[in-house]
């Protein structure tokens, strides 16, 4: 197994593979190819067996067979709410520097002092930064997100949302050098830039490549870019963002989705 396969966890590229492909084929997709499929990523049977497991037990993926009998799983709705979320995250074009801000405010009971620990790291995964104590700040384009995320984890109860814009008195770009820790949200982009250059000099260097070859590199590209930490920089204003930004080095383009493989038929697949 290569570096870039090995810090990929089995249930992240399992999703990553619905997200990118599971969405636009009729039917489930076979418990046969997912294993076929997720071996080209270094992920043998057993680890797809148990992953497809727990995915099922948190209401993700549910069993269904296809037109030829064969057993498999497709999306749960709230697992299409999720990746259509995840969507406008990693396909998101800069957004508009008047926007605004959306501001989550948030009171949890000193006895359900763990609801507080998950709220505090689902807003910081999904971008937020630290406004003051309790009071949490993102571009308003990620309202929706994280209205979803909170309601599938029963969250919502206790937090306030409210959109405006910021007045000052310190410039925006400056205040948002306090809410984020910027040197290292820019350190964890570099290190992806470092481990998926040799893929992109590859690249770069053949006149051709193979379709598994392709399917392969996109998915752990793909994969990368779902973990929290890679969520947060393309979601500001490039005006708010530091001379150099290296989040705005290279992204995958939605177009790349039909790289690799497709249908050969219902329940037959090809890459």
């Amino acid at each position: 197994m290569s570096d870039q396969q090995a810090q990929h966890a089995p249930r992240s590229l399992i999703v990553t593979l619905y997200g990118a492909y599971g969405r636009s084929v009729e039917g489930p997709v076979p418990v046969a190819e997912l294993i076929r499929l997720l071996a080209a990523v270094g992920v043998d049977a057993p680890s797809v067996r148990s992953s497809v497991s727990r995915l099922k037990r948190r209401g993700l993926l549910v069993p269904a067979r296809t037109a030829l009998g064969a057993a498999g799983y497709e999306l749960s709705p709230e697992a299409r709410q999720l990746l259509d979320d995840g969507d406008r995250r990693v396909y998101a074009t800069d957004p508009p520097e008047d926007e605004g801000w959306v501001l989550a405010v948030f009171s949890v009971p000193e006895s359900q002092r763990q609801k507080r620990h998950v709220l505090r790291s689902r807003l910081s995964g999904l971008g937020f930064g630290t406004a003051a104590p309790g009071v949490w700040i993102a571009p308003a384009r990620l309202y929706e997100e994280t209205r979803h995320t909170l309601e599938r984890l029963r969250l919502d109860a206790y937090v306030d949302f409210f959109r405006g814009a910021h007045l000052g008195f310190a410039p925006t770009a400056q205040a948002a050098a306090r809410w984020w820790d910027l040197t290292a949200i820019a350190g964890q982009h570099e290190a992806f830039l470092d481990r998926h250059a040799p893929v992109l000099r590859a690249w770069e260097e053949r006149t051709d490549t193979r379709p598994r070859r392709a399917y392969r590199d996109y998915l752990l590209a793909l994969d990368s870019l779902a973990p929290p930490p890679l969520r947060r920089p393309r979601t500001a204003p490039p005006a708010l963002l530091p001379a150099g930004w290296p989040g705005n080095e290279k992204r995958p383009s939605s177009a790349a989705c039909t790289t690799g493989w497709g249908t050969r038929g219902r329940g037959s697949w090809a890459c």
